[in-house]
């Protein structure tokens, strides 16, 4: 794409360019990825699109950062602090695992990770869009739960990035390598269900 600026504009076509764009980017990567394709497939002409955005980069760290931000938002939106830790982490474990293992969640994990060297902002932009927030947000809830004795936690941002990492047993590397591509509700159930006993066995109130 012609031009060297860093940002975007929005107006009347913005969602559309954005909605080809993912479904071009998802399909065939960001270097595979055709400036003409994803014009074509979001309905608009190759000038409208560079309007919008005057880069590839840019335009895909917008797709994808406004994919985990939605998603990240759906999961915030619908937590209740107010509800005692096996009720919320049980929450948060299916919401963060069912993200990873989506088709979104994958192939834009690994277009951050194939593309990392040469556009290290990628994956930090994302990160900073989607598992930073969840990961305050559960931070903060611990912290919440602690002041009501529910919990007993030296270090609360190691304990929530313990207990993400503790959903993503064995499923995810599964998914992430291509062994599997999906998974049945009892699968899932089952690791987030031993991630929440295995957190709380270790965070628990000693008393």
């Amino acid at each position: 794409m012609p031009g060297n600026a860093a940002s975007v504009r929005r107006g009347r076509k913005y969602d559309q360019v954005l909605n080809g764009a993912r479904e071009i980017f998802l399909r065939d990567g960001f270097e595979g990825a055709s400036v003409d394709e994803i014009a074509r497939t979001a309905g608009v002409s190759k000038a409208t699109l560079y309007s919008y955005f005057p880069d590839k980069r840019l335009l895909f760290m917008e797709m994808a950062t406004a994919q985990c931000q939605a998603q990240a938002d759906a999961v915030l939106l619908a937590l209740d602090p107010s509800q005692p830790p096996r009720i919320v982490l049980r929450y948060i474990g299916h919401s963060v695992l069912g993200f990873l293992l989506s088709e979104m969640g994958l192939r834009v994990f690994r277009i951050c990770v194939a593309e990392a060297d040469r556009f290290p902002e990628l994956g930090a932009q994302f990160y900073e869009c989607g598992p930073v927030l969840v990961r305050n947000e559960l931070k903060s809830y611990l912290a919440t739960a602690m002041a009501r004795g529910e919990v007993e936690i030296d270090d609360l941002g190691l304990a929530a990035d313990q207990f993400i990492e503790l959903c993503k047993a064995d499923l995810w590397i599964k998914r992430l390598f291509g062994i599997r591509d999906d998974f049945s509700e009892d699968e899932i159930a089952h690791v987030v269900d031993a991630a929440v006993e295995t957190f709380l066995a270790r965070c628990g109130p000693s008393n």
